[in-house]
Order: C-alpha cells, then sequence, then structure tokens
C-alpha cells in the first residue's frame, strides 16, 4: 500500500541517514552545534526583521533578548557539556544479577520531530534543535503558519547551512501540520496549547511515537508576606508585558495579601507607565501576532467587563 503522506520521503531521508551513522561522535555534534551557532549569529538581523514583520511590531531588541541570546546560550551550554552528557554512567547491578556490570550508555533517538508554535518562532525552534544535535539525532521542524515570513526565512537558511539529511524544516498550513504529526518519528516535540495537543498526541500514538507535550495553562504568580512588594511588582508587570503577553508562562494571576491589592493595583499601574509611557504608539512595544488573537484577547476583555471587574 502506498503511503500518502507527503512527508514521508522527507523523512525517510533522514531516517537513512541516521541508519548510516546511528552514533554520532561528539565532533561531529560539535559540528552541527558551531554551524547553527554560526547561522545565528549571521542571520540575526534578518531574523529579527522577519519577526518584527509578522507580528506588525516586534522591536529587534526585544527579539535578541528573548530569543537570539537564550538561543547562543544553549548552544554555548551544549557545547561545554555534551562530551559529558554523552558518557557512560554506571548503576548498581540487582543482587540476582551479580557479578554483572551494569552502565547506562546513552545513545540518539534517532529521527526527531519538532513542531513550533508562533509566539517565539526562532528560540522554540532552536532550543530543541540544540538539545536533539547534542544528543546526536537528525531533525525534522514544522514552523508555524502563522509566523509566515520568519518560517519562511528560517526554511530557506536552515538548507544553506546544513545538509537535508541533518536538518530539515517544514512549512505549511494545519494540513501539513496534521501530516506532519502523523509521521513515526523516534520523538515528537510539540509546543503550543492543550486543544492542538489533543490532536499531536493521538496522531503520534498511532505509531507509539514518543512525544513531549509543552501546552498552555495558567501561570499564577505569589506575592508572600515577607518579599520585597515594589520589586516583585515590577517583575510581575515586566513578565505579563514582554512580547504583549504573548508568553507561555506570562503572570496570568497574582496572590497576595487581601489588604496589599490596592498598593499592588497602583504600583503596577506606575510600573507599566515607567515602562511604556504611551503604550498605543510605543514602537518598543510588540503587537499581537494576528486578528484572530486581538479578537480573542479582546472577547476576554469585554466578558470581564461585563462581570465587573476593576478597570484600571
Amino acid at each position: 500500500m502506498t503511503d500518502s503522506n507527503p512527508l514521508t520521503a522527507d523523512l525517510q531521508r533522514l531516517r537513512d541517514a541516521q541508519a548510516r551513522d546511528p552514533m554520532p561522535t561528539w565532533a561531529q555534534r560539535a559540528k552541527r552545534l558551531r554551524t547553527l551557532e554560526t547561522l545565528l549569529r549571521e542571520q540575526r538581523e534578518a531574523f529579527a526583521a522577519a519577526i518584527h514583520a509578522d507580528f506588525g511590531q516586534r522591536p529587534a531588541e526585544e527579539t535578541d533578548l528573548l530569543e537570539i541570546f537564550p538561543s547562543l546560550s544553549a548552544i554555548r551550554h551544549a557545547l561545554g557539556h555534551g562530551r559529558r552528557w554523552m558518557k557512560p554512567r554506571r548503576r548498581l547491578a540487582d543482587l540476582l544479577f551479580l557479578p554483572a556490570r551494569t552502565e547506562l550508555r546513552p545513545q540518539p533517538r534517532g529521527v526527531v520531530g519538532i513542531i513550533v508554535p508562533w509566539n517565539y518562532p526562532l528560540y522554540l525552534a532552536v532550543g530543541p534543535l540544540v538539545d536533539a544535535l547534542a544528543a546526536g539525532n537528525r531533525v525534522m521542524l514544522k514552523m508555524s503558519e502563522f509566523t509566515p515570513r520568519f518560517s519562511a526565512l528560517f526554511a530557506e537558511q536552515v538548507a544553506r547551512y546544513f545538509q537535508p539529511d541533518e536538518v530539515l524544516v517544514v512549512t505549511g498550513d494545519a494540513v501539513v501540520a496534521q501530516a506532519f504529526a502523523a509521521l513515526p518519528f523516534d520523538h515528537l516535540l510539540f509546543t503550543g496549547s492543550t486543544a492542538v495537543g489533543h490532536h499531536v498526541m493521538r496522531a503520534a500514538a498511532a505509531n507509539l511515537t514518543p512525544v513531549t507535550l509543552e501546552l498552555g495553562g495558567k501561570s499564577p504568580a505569589i506575592i508572600g508576606p515577607g518579599a520585597r512588594f515594589e520589586h516583585a511588582v515590577e517583575r510581575i508587570v515586566f513578565g505579563k508585558l514582554v512580547n504583549a503577553g504573548q508568553t507561555c508562562i506570562a503572570p496570568d494571576y497574582v496572590l497576595l495579601p487581601r489588604a496589599r491589592v490596592a498598593e499592588f493595583i497602583d504600583l503596577a499601574g506606575k510600573a507599566m507607565a515607567r515602562m511604556y509611557p504611551r503604550l498605543g504608539q510605543n514602537t518598543q512595544y510588540a503587537s499581537i501576532v494576528s486578528d484572530r488573537q486581538y479578537q480573542r484577547l479582546a472577547a476576554l476583555r469585554d466578558g470581564a467587563l461585563a462581570a465587573g471587574v476593576l478597570r484600571v
């Protein structure tokens, strides 16, 4: 029976290459990591410009802070520790198996699939990619259709810097994403919403593909009685406003002593005014990535106001 998945041939190319060299040396892995580092350094400005265009507005400084620098740091960390990660580690043998010797030997999974979200399209592609390459895997990435300019540029540049049987980038809409999730990877990583995570895990289950899911949820911030209150408020406001709040772990609500609620509201308003004096016209503040997301947020705001929440 013919496989109707249009991405099967791409996966097979990576799988064949992994079969020819299933245990890459540390020198090979380090070379791929340094290639990725070179790509990021040389294309840094182009990537920031593409992300800016996709969001409608996102300052290059914010992309540097949130995506470029953490990606480079992850690469340097892997280069500094990867050789040690590869080493076998002794484990105690069960009494029944003595005098046997037991070792834990790290091995590559094979071909790893990564489904990338739109809110941090560079870091959430490169971060998992670094881990997969350091572990000796071949990698196939599906970029988000909601950041089309960056996704296309990233695919183009990866194809320039890497061999197609080392790292392969796929772009396209939700239909392509469904086909991607249905591939029999050796491991699949998805970052995104819980709703889509259900579909991804269902598709992966058909192949018994091991899955890592990083899904959305609610992120509380807690201010205890002994906290440096003003400092805590300022950090919470920064965490909520950075990238226009489009962050998986942005604070969703705050738990604090009831007697300090009014003080929190006052300090939060002042902190916001200091960070972004003219929020609506501020070119240093990111935009909401799409009209769909804007309408979703507007509906949440309208519902909250209708319920009688305090507007500040």
